[in-house]
């Protein structure tokens, strides 16, 4: 599972530095372009902001998995052992909740938008929709190798503690 678990995460962030490059090349690119030729690409600016929206949604999958999201933990690390399990499945059936609204949501809007296409891509914008589904399927299937993880008492301690709060960013 380590395997495939490291293999997906290198893959991730390889699509994620592909896209971060390509946008760097097609912003810069088109700055060039207008600056000195007065002419650009049409469709460079609207294709690097598909990009940004495919690295960011990508890049909360890479935070989430390696639990790097702030979050508030004031209470939940003078709870005993039992009580911050019990605390963390809590948190995860709202966190797979929130992800089935969000699937639901995207399933929606990708399979409205199947005919649309951007103006000067001429791209489906379903596959700008697409991101949720992406995240959505992907963060669902880390809660629940998590939930699994606490349940059957496969977590250690410091995982029980593993929230990044925002004085530990500061360093």
């Amino acid at each position: 599972m380590t395997k495939i678990t490291k293999f997906l995460e290198q893959m991730l962030n390889t699509i994620m530095a592909s896209a971060l490059a390509i946008m760097v090349v097609l912003v810069f690119g088109n700055v060039v372009l207008r600056y000195f030729f007065n002419s650009g690409i049409t469709w460079s600016e609207e294709m690097s902001r598909y990009l940004f929206v495919w690295l960011t949604f990508l890049g909360s999958i890479g935070a989430y998995q390696n639990k790097e999201h702030l979050g508030v933990d004031m209470m939940v690390k003078r709870l005993p052992r039992a009580m911050k399990k019990f605390v963390l499945l809590i948190s995860d059936l709202i966190i797979l909740f929130v992800l089935i609204l969000v699937l639901d949501g995207s399933w929606k809007m990708t399979v409205m938008n199947m005919e649309s296409v951007t103006p000067a891509v001429g791209m489906p914008l379903a596959l700008v929709y697409g991101t949720g589904l992406v995240v959505a399927v992907s963060m669902a299937f880390i809660t629940i190798n998590n939930m699994y993880r606490i349940v059957f008492n496969k977590v250690t301690d410091e995982e029980l503690n593993a929230i990044n709060d925002s004085e530990e960013m500061i360093v």
